[in-house]
Order: structure tokens, then sequence, then C-alpha cells
């Protein structure tokens, strides 16, 4: 198969000159187009995505969910497949989105899911037990586009629309480092309280004694985060930190209120 699917991929990027070629030659060559949303790089991704064909924009960071709805706008095709810069196609799911597109089975449903699965710097491909989860990533956008909420980005099928699951998987190589990885849950909790605080949200405050070592549990057992001997320790030990910094910081926010 060489004809490229009438198909539009979308990423949303800023400062991932070491992660966005990645995702681009993922799909390069069998998707339509490959556009990039820039909101402001100080290094060099605008020009490792054009050097691999990719057509950037730039648009100030409005938050998540608006930053891929700009995308979706920009897209040549209703046929969309949205990718993070820290991710990339496995050759299975490439496989699979070629064959339905072959014989017109992507038809059968208006927004399809996909398996996110973590993989890690010392790995070449995510762990068979690695933590993921399902996202509608390919989907037709006038069925459903993603939401509004500057913190969560998933797509919002409408009330007729069909979802089905693929079986292919994305690759998601969320951390560059520890100290990428702690910076980032810092920033986030941060936007996750303002987010609450916007919609009337409260965090009780017996939380704060129970957050830490819940999430820790929940993500060396349900996680599995196990499997990883010393590695997933410290993985449970960062997911715990990052949810219990959210309820602290909801609480800061409060003593803020009062004073």
């Amino acid at each position: 198969m060489t004809d490229r699917l009438p198909l539009s991929v979308f990423i949303i990027a800023r400062d991932e000159a070491d992660r966005i070629s990645r995702p681009i030659e993922s799909v390069t060559g069998w998707a339509d187009e490959v556009i990039v949303i820039d909101s402001g790089s100080t290094d060099d991704t605008v020009a490792v995505a054009e050097r691999l064909g990719a057509r950037v924009l730039h648009n100030d960071w409005p938050g998540y969910g608006p930053q891929k709805r700009f995308g979706e706008d920009q897209c040549g095709n209703d046929w969309l497949l949205n990718l993070d810069a820290d991710e990339e196609v496995t050759p299975e799911l490439k496989a699979e989105i070629q064959a339905k597109f072959a014989d017109g089975s992507y038809r059968e449903a208006d927004g399809w899911r996909i398996m996110i699965r973590d993989m890690y710097a010392h790995e070449s491909a995510p762990a068979p037990w690695a933590y993921g989860y399902h996202q509608i990533r390919l989907y037709d956008r006038r069925k459903g586009r993603f939401s509004t909420s500057t913190v969560h980005d998933t797509v919002r099928p409408g009330e007729s629309a069909t979802i089905a699951s693929l079986a292919g998987i994305v690759a998601h190589r969320s951390i560059r480092s520890l100290d990428f990885q702690v910076s980032k849950y810092n920033r986030y909790s941060g936007m996750q309280v303002k987010d609450m605080r916007s919609r009337g949200r409260k965090l009780p405050r017996w939380r704060l004694l129970t957050e830490f070592p819940a999430s820790f549990l929940k993500a060396y057992f349900a996680r599995r985060y196990r499997k990883y001997g010393w590695w997933g320790f410290i993985l449970s030990v960062n997911y715990a930190h990052a949810r219990f910094l959210r309820v602290a910081k909801a609480y800061e926010a409060e003593l803020s209120d009062k004073r």
C-alpha cells in the first residue's frame, strides 16, 4: 500500500525538539498530512518538524482542550488522528489503521479508542504489563471534537456517535528524566487546582492523610509498577507525591482565601 490515507494527523508541541521526530516519523508516508501546533518553542522543535515534512503552525497556549480544537480546525480531512509529542504509532497500529482504510471498515465507527501504553527511556518497546489507558484518538471530527477544558484533553463524541476500539497501541514516552517528571507534575497539579476551583469543587482535608499511601498502593499494585523492580518503586513514589501535591495545593489555596 503506497497511497496516503485521507487522514490528518495533528500534534501539539512546545520545546519538544528531542522528541517530536518520533510521532512525525511514525505516520510519515501513509497519512495525508501531519500538522504540528507549536505554542512558542524556544528550541529547535519547529525546525525539526518542518525538516521532517510537517506543516507547523503557531498558536499561543490557550490550554490543552482549546489547543487541540485549534489543531482540529487546521486539518484538511474530516478523519483525524491525534498524537502527543511524546507518543508514536507502533508498527502494529499503523498496519491496522491502513487495513481499515483499505477495506472501508474504519467507517464502522465514528471514533476509535486506542490504548496509550507507557514506555520508558531504557526500553525499546512498551512492556506487556505497562500502564495504559484507552482514548479516542482516531475519529471523524464531524461526529466528535476535543473538549474545551484547559486541563483535560478528551474527545467528546456526539450523542449519536458510535465508538469502537483498535487492537494496536500508541507508545507513550512521557518521562524524559526524573527532573522532567517532577517538574511536569508540579506544574500540572497547579493547573488541576485552578480548574477545580473554577468549578467550585473542593477536596476534603482528610485526603491530606490518605492521598499519598492510597496512591502509592494504586500505582505499585493496580498499575503494576512493581513489575519494574526498583524503577517501579520510584514511579510509584512520584505518582503518589503528584496526587498528594494536588490536595496540598488545594488546601493551600483555601488558607490563602481565608487570609
